[in-house]
């Protein structure tokens, strides 16, 4: 098990507690805790609807990918540490994190 915190768009925060072993993205599990996350293209990295900011912890996550940055750019507002939730894994590398959901800023 994993735990990150999770920031809406109203500056609310809640720590979660997810599952590492079941290979989902890091949409996916915030999808399934409910938050208004369209994933339009249902995790292609074709959409930037899942677009979120990792307000700490994106060390550990690496570089966004250029699927996702192409997509990022595209954005009218985007950070440094902008990210494509479809495009991170539930895993320990999460531990901690604490996570901005944009993509209703849109």
């Amino acid at each position: 098990m994993v735990k990150f915190t999770v920031e809406d768009q109203e500056g609310n925060r809640v720590e979660h507690e997810a599952p590492t072993d079941m290979g989902l993205s890091l949409m996916e599990m915030l999808k399934a805790l409910e938050y208004p996350i369209l994933a339009t293209c249902g995790g292609m990295a074709l959409c930037a609807t899942c677009h979120c900011e990792i307000l700490e912890g994106d060390a550990e996550l690496g570089e966004a990918t250029d699927a996702e940055l192409d997509q990022l750019e595209n954005l009218p507002e985007f950070f440094d540490t902008s990210r494509l939730a479809c495009q991170i894994r539930v895993s320990d590398m999460l531990e901690g994190a604490v996570i901005k959901l944009r993509g209703e800023d849109q």
